[in-house]
């Protein structure tokens, strides 16, 4: 059942699933936030500026970015759902995009009752105790698995500090975007269709909190993603280290 015309933020929505999420958001009525990680990237976005779309424009590496478009978006009509759609395959930039910004969105931004993280498969491959010494600020290169346990687990974590707010982690399969490659066996348009129920639908199962989603099926995740001293040390772990509280 669709849900009442809303707001919600896509991060990464220049290509891939954030575009593909985005372009069905708005096809269904709603206000819809795009983002770019710079001017370059956003100026594929015209098409969704023309119809409404407000464009936010920042490099999710970097903490100051974040912050900037957190105080841009507090400024501006509330939103109602965020997407964290914006991630990162291998390098430095895997732990400052995959689960710093979302976790400084999610402490920054005002508002929201529904949040939306993209998890991974691969985060049942993550390794708990990697968390004691993790490179949040992208010195060296981070673990992807890791990155996506870590923002699965966030989400419950949020489901349980924040209730009233529902919360999710969806993995969207290995599908054939600029990340996936082309060869991805995975279905594309199912790919981001769970994300966008998630975020905007009125139907009981979707006004559920604390889920890891596969592809509009609630599936079991990681054991630690449900161990609350495991998401209090990691919401600990990320306040202490941008100084900012959830």
């Amino acid at each position: 059942m669709r849900g009442a015309r809303s707001r919600i933020l896509v991060t990464g929505s220049a290509d891939g699933l954030g575009r593909a999420a985005a372009q069905a958001l708005l096809a269904a009525g709603h206000d819809v936030v795009v983002h770019a990680r710079n001017q370059e990237r956003a100026a594929a976005l015209g098409r969704f500026a023309d119809r409404g779309a407000q464009i936010v424009v920042g490099d999710f590496a970097e903490r100051d970015a974040v912050r900037r478009i957190a105080e841009e978006l507090n400024a501006s009509p509330p939103l109602d759902a965020v997407i964290h759609n914006a991630g990162v395959w291998s390098g430095r930039a895997v732990m400052p995009v995959n689960i710093v910004a979302p976790y400084l969105l999610t402490a920054l931004l005002r508002g929201p009752r529904r949040l939306v993280y993209l998890s991974s498969n691969s985060h049942l491959g993550g390794d708990p105790s990697s968390l004691e010494g993790v490179d949040w600020r992208g010195g060296s290169p981070g673990s992807y698995a890791d990155s996506k346990l870590f923002v699965t687990t966030l989400a419950t974590a949020v489901a349980r500090l924040r209730p009233g707010v529902l919360s999710n982690a969806v993995d969207p399969g290995w599908v054939p975007t600029r990340m996936g490659g082309p060869s991805a066996p995975d279905d594309l348009e199912l790919g981001h269709q769970t994300q966008e129920w998630l975020a905007s639908s009125d139907d009981p199962e979707a006004l559920t909190a604390g889920g890891y989603w596969y592809h509009g099926r609630r599936l079991q995740p990681h054991r630690a993603v449900h161990d609350e001293a495991f998401q209090d040390r990691l919401v600990q772990a990320l306040a202490e280290e941008t100084g900012t509280a959830l």
